[in-house]
């Protein structure tokens, strides 16, 4: 009980703006959720990618005001981890196998060959909002999509050029998507125009 009394004083601190209490937490919880999230992936990689994504989500619900966890900092954070490897296996079922495809999701509208003037307008309308958000992406998922869609590189090679798994760059592929689609939402850009 004391470690949840201790959690629940340094979330309030970091709330009051002690950016060093959540360093604490971290410190605290780390590795207890990279045990829990690679018992499920079985993949180090990508648990540690995983558990940085779990510490982001924590952040932003901390600054949102959306913590109401009093005393229960790490069984929420747990279920945050839970959730994101829910998330992650749920994007593989939804992807199988394309990995390795020309026409990649989102990019398909991308791939005509025969345009009429007015579908390379459009073409161009779009890879111009492509660019902006791809510049957008964190670092890493930027380096995957470059070297993906720009360089045609295979998911192994990109393994070997960032010195990754393949699990983590695949990930990493499927967060920029869902970021990208995201953003195009966001700012009312339809990519997928045709």
């Amino acid at each position: 009980m004391k470690t949840a009394t201790q959690d629940a004083q340094l979330v309030g601190n970091y709330l009051l703006g002690q950016q060093h209490s959540l360093s604490t937490l971290v410190e605290r919880h780390h590795s207890k959720l990279y045990r829990f999230i690679y018992s499920k992936v079985q993949n180090s990689d990508l648990a540690s990618d995983l558990v940085q994504d779990t510490f982001l989500k924590i952040i932003k619900t901390l600054k949102s005001g959306g913590y109401s966890e009093e005393g229960k900092f790490l069984p929420w954070a747990m279920r945050i981890a839970h959730n994101l490897v829910i998330d992650y296996f749920r994007g593989l079922k939804r992807m199988p196998m394309q990995y390795e495809r020309k026409e990649y999701s989102l990019f398909s509208s991308m791939t005509d060959s025969e345009l009429t003037k007015e579908e390379g307008m459009i073409q161009e309308h779009i890879e111009l909002h492509l660019h902006k958000i791809i510049k957008r992406l964190p670092k890493d998922q930027l380096e995957v999509v470059t070297l993906r869609i720009f360089k045609e590189m295979s998911f192994k090679e990109i393994s070997e050029q960032t010195g990754v798994s393949i699990n983590t760059a695949l990930g990493r592929m499927r967060y920029a998507l869902i970021n990208m689609r995201k953003i195009a939402s966001e700012n009312h850009i339809d990519l997928l125009a045709s």
